[in-house]
């Protein structure tokens, strides 16, 4: 069979740009499939503080910069979705949802990872009624209103920071008795003025007509049941990795995550390797994930330089 690219990067966060950027450079004829650029690092970055080199830079401007890098190299972006990696001799076959079919010797899964649903009665009636995982995105309609932020990590308390600008009255709901968000993040909490941490605290249904109007959550030490009036729900509580594509392909951990050789990011399958927060990866960092990148690209090099390029 035909090898039409000697790489093919399914995903387009921090992983797969820089995956992409060092593949160029070891003049692989690679192509970049992603549906947008970004993944979680816009949607739940909205303000980066720890990447080296930038003191304080939002998720959307350090996207841009890593994107227009990607573009100023040599190599191939289409805009679409995956939805299936097939082994195929020596190399892989990928469909795209557009229908169509790509060959490679070798593929890097960056794919990243989706919100972690609440799945709690009225969740799912108002996604983009009230209901919404990306705060970057939809913030800025809740000005002058109550919101709940469910989840008590970094994620959520950095959501609600980000809302404190807007929102009138923030709750967190943190299912725990503790929060786990750091002592940086419950520091700016208080600062903010606006901000309610409620822990301890079980989401048990989202309620309105046309858009949420209240939501039901369960003390859980008292087992009361208590209502919050409030008019947006931001969800924060996780997220899962896209991994459907490669079932049967790769090894996963009891989180869905793929397993990977620590040295060179390949999977079970020789030739498949990833990187970024799609594999069982212990810390879920921008910077950690644009060096997963870097390696599993070189990594690639390395397996076509004793199998052939196209």
């Amino acid at each position: 069979m035909k090898q039409d690219y000697d790489l093919i990067i399914i995903g387009g966060g921090p992983a797969g740009i820089s995956a992409g950027i060092y593949a160029a450079r070891q003049r692989l004829k690679t192509l970049l499939i992603t549906k947008s650029f970004g993944g979680q690092m816009t949607r739940k970055a909205v303000e980066i503080e720890n990447y080296p080199g930038f003191k304080k830079i939002s998720g959307l401007d350090l996207i841009k910069k890593f994107v227009s890098h990607l573009k100023s190299q040599k190599i191939e972006i289409s805009q679409d979705s995956v939805a299936k990696v097939e082994k195929k001799g020596k190399g892989f076959s990928i469909l795209t949802k557009k229908k169509k079919r790509y060959i490679s010797k070798a593929v890097i899964v960056a794919s990243g990872a989706d919100p972690r649903l609440l799945e709690v009665p009225g969740e799912k009636k108002f996604i983009g009624k009230g209901v919404s995982y990306c705060v970057t995105c939809d913030g800025p309609m809740y000005t002058g209103k109550e919101v709940v932020v469910v989840g008590g990590g970094n994620a959520g308390f950095e959501a609600a920071i980000s809302l404190s600008s807007y929102a009138k009255k923030i709750y967190i709901l943190e299912f725990g008795d503790k929060v786990k968000a750091d002592v940086d993040n419950q520091l700016r909490i208080k600062e903010t003025g606006n901000i309610e941490v409620i822990t301890s605290a079980a989401l048990k249904k989202i309620q309105g007509q046309a858009f949420v109007e209240s939501i039901v959550y369960q003390d859980r030490k008292s087992k009361k049941l208590n209502t919050l009036r409030v008019k947006g729900v931001f969800v924060e509580i996780g997220s899962q990795p896209a991994t459907f594509f490669v079932k049967g392909l790769v090894e996963f951990n009891e989180k869905d995550e793929i397993v990977v050789d620590a040295k060179t990011s390949q999977t079970k399958t020789a030739g498949l390797f990833s990187a970024g927060d799609v594999g069982d990866v212990a810390f879920k960092q921008i910077v950690i994930a644009a060096g997963q990148g870097a390696k599993a690209a070189l990594s690639v090099d390395k397996y076509l330089q004793k199998h052939g390029k196209v």
